[in-house]
């Protein structure tokens, strides 16, 4: 069973590595549609996505924790996800009823453990485990569907079209709970952290061995039970499309995790799978998260085959042209809502505000619209071009340090805690950098978030850390300065260009391979985003 830190760790390592998911567990398209006798004998309970409730009841042996929760995202663009909990009783029982709007994948919080929900409008099942054992005990079973020996004659024929439908939910978690024990949580399938560093042939033979057993799992369950057809398309799709991610993104995510190595040069026709009719507009993997993730990836890549680099101002607006012509139906207006939210991360909101007011051409039913304005809103102050919030801070040696010192250089902002374990993971990987830039036109500011002063210092001191080391004299990520910079979190990485304006508020992690290129490459770019920018100057 998924914990909350690996779930996290995961997320986390996708969104750093820009290759939308973690490469994870997948196979190649499939064609076969076997759902089961019941899912084919009850179209009525695929017409429940109008909205409505889906209900978890249940309980646990031996609680040790008291209360569980679900957590599901209500839209796709919204980046937070909802969590809805209940009370565990004196007995172990709960009850938990939340509002879905049509079919949707959520998760179901138990302490640190996460497991897989497949909910949609009329689901109601129970919900059995051991509190000391999530993974190995959690079972699924439909409220008020009778069983027993008696009905597995009668093979659902006495069912009202309700009671089917519950025992395809339950159906349908248990197939979830199944696969994430054979799939996810089973290392001889994943790509990380070994199967990266094969050779191309070994690594699509990797491929096709977990995509032949995940077909067989699949095609398995959905002939010895009933899903509804929308589950199916969707744990298909999740198939499919974790398998072409895997295959897009490997050269990708190989030249940045394989240090050792170089890119590799793949066979000529490595990517003629992304020719395959159907594979970029297929409306039955509309649930799929890794279908929206395939598609981001795949507009990436088609961009960058176009000579489109992430640094160029013209790269999102590429992004955004090419997938507005090359997708169609309600998945286009969810990818090119990505696409304007990365942009608005990576800084380029000059070029952002033109292709958010072009999407409400594809938004007519104000879905997504209000979160992508409300989200440019925050991002507009850090965008590529604005000035970044000059600082007077403390260093360790006692001087002052003031950002405008150093106007003229590029300047890597570090902004750490020396209780956060990644930021000690990154110390070495920083002086290594530091050591690469060693008279070139940088400066390397590393800004602590400590309250501790002696702690910081002495830190400082025993590890000779290099570069300008200074720290906000109190309050932390509540700190004045953090709020100006928008820190929600440690390590933080900032380039900021020769003419004192942001030039990237997301680059590359000091451990990354690709860092130093990154870096390179920022050299003498400022004035190639300023001058197409217009900004008050209030923020110095």
């Amino acid at each position: 069973m998924t914990s909350i830190l690996t779930m996290y760790a995961r997320r986390l390592l996708g969104a750093a590595l820009l290759l939308g998911p973690l490469l994870g567990h997948g196979q190649g398209r499939m064609t076969t549609t076997v759902v089961g006798a019941a899912a084919r004998k009850a179209p009525a309970a695929d017409a429940a996505t109008t909205g409505g409730t889906a209900t978890l009841t249940g309980r646990i042996s031996g609680p040790t924790t008291d209360s569980v929760a679900i957590s599901l995202r209500e839209n796709p663009l919204e980046p937070k996800e909802k969590l809805f909990r209940a009370k565990i009783g004196d007995k172990g029982e709960f009850r938990l009823s939340v509002p879905v709007s049509g079919p949707t994948k959520a998760d179901f919080v138990y302490g640190d453990d996460v497991a897989p929900l497949y909910l949609d409008p009329g689901t109601d099942i129970d919900v059995r485990f051991k509190g000391n054992d999530m993974s190995g005990t959690l079972r699924f079973k439909a409220n008020d569907v009778p069983t027993g020996l008696a009905t597995k004659l009668r093979n659902g024929n006495n069912l009202t079209d309700e009671q089917r439908h519950r025992q395809q939910g339950a159906n349908a978690n248990n197939y979830l709970v199944e696969a994430d024990a054979q799939f996810v949580e089973n290392d001889g399938f994943q790509v990380l952290p070994d199967n990266i560093q094969l050779y191309e042939a070994p690594f699509l033979s990797f491929l096709e061995y977990r995509r032949k057993h995940e077909y067989e799992f699949l095609e398995d369950h959905a002939a010895k039970q009933s899903f509804t057809q929308d589950f199916y398309n969707y744990a298909h799709a999740e198939v499919v499309y974790a398998y072409a991610n895997d295959k897009l993104t490997f050269q990708d995510l190989r030249e940045q995790v394989v240090n050792t190595e170089g890119r590799l040069k793949m066979a000529p026709d490595y990517y003629n799978f992304l020719r395959e009719p159907g594979l970029l507009n297929d409306p039955n993997a509309a649930q799929s998260e890794l279908y929206h993730e395939f598609l981001l990836n795949y507009v990436h890549f088609a961009v960058a085959q176009d000579h489109h680099q992430r640094t160029d101002p013209d790269f999102y607006p590429a992004s955004y042209a090419l997938a507005s012509k090359k997708l169609t139906g309600p998945t286009r207006a969810i990818i090119l809502g990505r696409i304007l939210q990365e942009s608005f991360r990576f800084g380029h909101v000059k070029q952002s505000a033109a292709m958010l007011a072009d999407f409400r051409n594809y938004d007519p039913k104000n879905q997504y619209y209000p979160i992508l304005q409300n989200d440019f809103d925050q991002h507009k102050d850090f965008a590529i071009g604005a000035p970044a919030p000059d600082f007077k801070l403390p260093t360790a040696t006692g001087d002052t340090v003031h950002l405008h010192d150093f106007a003229g250089k590029l300047v890597y902002l570090n902004f750490w805690k020396t209780t956060n374990g990644l930021c000690l993971r990154d110390l070495a990987y920083a002086q290594e950098m530091m050591r690469k830039f060693e008279g070139k036109n940088i400066a390397f500011i590393n800004i602590a978030l400590d309250e501790n002063e002696q702690a910081w210092k002495s830190l400082v001191t025993v590890k000779k850390l290099p570069g300008v080391q200074a720290r906000v004299p109190g309050g932390g990520l509540r700190s004045t300065l953090a709020k100006e910079y928008a820190l929600q979190e440690v390590p933080t990485y900032m380039l900021v260009g020769e003419d004192g304006t942001f030039l990237n508020t997301k680059p590359k992690r000091l451990s990354s391979r690709a860092a130093i290129d990154e870096i390179n490459q920022s050299f003498g770019k400022a004035s190639t985003y300023t001058s197409a920018i217009d900004f008050p100057a209030t923020k110095k």
